[in-house]
């Protein structure tokens, strides 16, 4: 074998590709001493050894607007991008989420230095949302590594690349997520504890807050004494301090990571718009019901669903895509009423079928999203690489 150091291209565009960009360095510096890493990350990589190309908040933007504002320096890191990378010649190039920064490097590194081979490190949602992208994707992408079970399937059906599921970061994060000994307290304590998510985009919250609160009140009728937590994040926490003041009932807000957690740590049962969110809860072991307010989706789903049949898009939060059938009560559009919710949530706040029939749902979850041996994401993601690269590892 050659004397000189392997050389992996790493692309990143936003803080949760530099989350798994991090884990992935770590795991590859232990399988390959004196790996060199080229390319594009946030701090976090820059901590494990990247010297990053220019700042990720270039390319970390949202919405039509902020895209089409930045557009200009959006363009220009993509092509400085892919001139870096192709001068540096990399054995192997892993591009992480962020797709329309990430595959726009991709596919024109693909068309200068073909010899390069690409890996793709979190899936575009091609099983809801231009399914189209998984066929075009296996001209630039030679192997993709999916965070969700069902997704290597959907690529072998939709013509895409080879992919391999190397778990969901959530999997992780177990200590974070689960209750320790008391923290949860048994249904047949008086008290209960709600936790109330109505999403993290504004728009989401100009849907839902105001019919959450009226779902919230329905339900403290019967549970005079029911806490209620609200977690939110600084770019909202203003708009929804301002909307649940006409709420009968005042939750409790909380702000952080860390304090989302620690809620999720006492709640009994959760009230949720469609999300990542909804895996969050489903892991943390907390019964559901999640709603999703937005007339384009019903046409979208129903669209989708008629012509691909790979997935069930009846139902659209991701533990009910996952298990394949619907065990969590969902309700779209017209449906989002709290004459409709309260009833739905009251059922989960006592030893009831439907809630137990959640708690298991959620064990089975844990059995479809476990890798297999004990191993990390990461390492299972490392794993990949090295295997791509031929070099034998312990």
């Amino acid at each position: 074998m050659s004397e000189d150091p392997i050389r992996i291209g790493l692309v990143v565009g936003e803080e949760s590709g530099d989350f798994l960009g991090s884990s992935l360095m770590a795991s590859l510096k232990v399988r390959l001493p004196g790996v060199v890493f080229v390319g594009v990350g946030g701090e976090r990589m820059e901590q494990e050894g990247l010297s990053s190309l220019f700042d990720i908040a270039d390319t970390s933007v949202m919405g039509i607007s902020a895209v089409l504002a930045r557009l200009p320096l959006m363009v220009k890191r993509v092509y400085q991008t892919v001139d870096a990378l192709v001068a540096a010649n990399p054995d192997l190039i892993v591009i992480i989420d962020s797709p329309d920064f990430t595959h726009s490097v991709a596919k024109r590194v693909r068309k200068r230095a073909p010899h390069i081979r690409i890996v793709g490190y979190v899936s575009p949602s091609v099983w809801v949302w231009r399914p189209g992208r998984a066929r075009k994707m296996s001209a630039y992408v030679d192997h993709l590594l999916a965070l969700l079970p069902f997704e290597p399937d959907v690529h072998k059906r939709l013509g895409g690349p080879v992919t391999h599921y190397v778990g969901h970061p959530l999997i992780e994060r177990l200590d974070q997520l689960r209750p320790s000994p008391g923290e949860r307290t048994p249904l047949s304590d008086p008290n209960r504890v709600l936790v109330v998510l109505p999403g993290s985009r504004g728009s989401e919250i100009d849907r839902l807050l105001e019919v959450f609160g009226e779902t919230v009140a329905k339900v403290s009728a019967q549970y005079p004494d029911l806490e209620v937590l609200l977690p939110t994040v600084p770019h909202l926490a203003e708009r929804i301090e301002a909307g649940v003041k006409a709420w009968a009932v005042k939750p409790t807000l909380v702000y952080g990571e860390d304090g989302k957690h620690a809620a999720f740590r006492r709640a009994h049962a959760a009230l949720a718009a469609s999300g990542t969110v909804t895996l969050q809860l489903a892991i943390s072991g907390i019964p559901m019901i999640v709603a999703y307010k937005v007339d384009w989706i019903v046409w979208l789903l129903k669209h989708v669903n008629r012509v691909f049949k790979f997935i069930d898009l009846r139902a659209f939060s991701l533990p009910n895509i996952i298990l394949g059938r619907k065990v969590l009560p969902e309700y779209l559009d017209g449906q989002v009423t709290a004459d409709k919710l309260a009833p739905a949530l009251l059922e989960l706040l006592h030893d009831s079928e439907a809630r137990r029939a959640q708690v298991e749902a959620f064990a089975e979850l844990d059995r479809e999203m476990a890798l297999p041996e004990g191993k990390s994401q990461s390492e299972a993601a490392a794993d990949i690489v090295v295997g791509m690269l031929g070099v034998k590892h312990p």
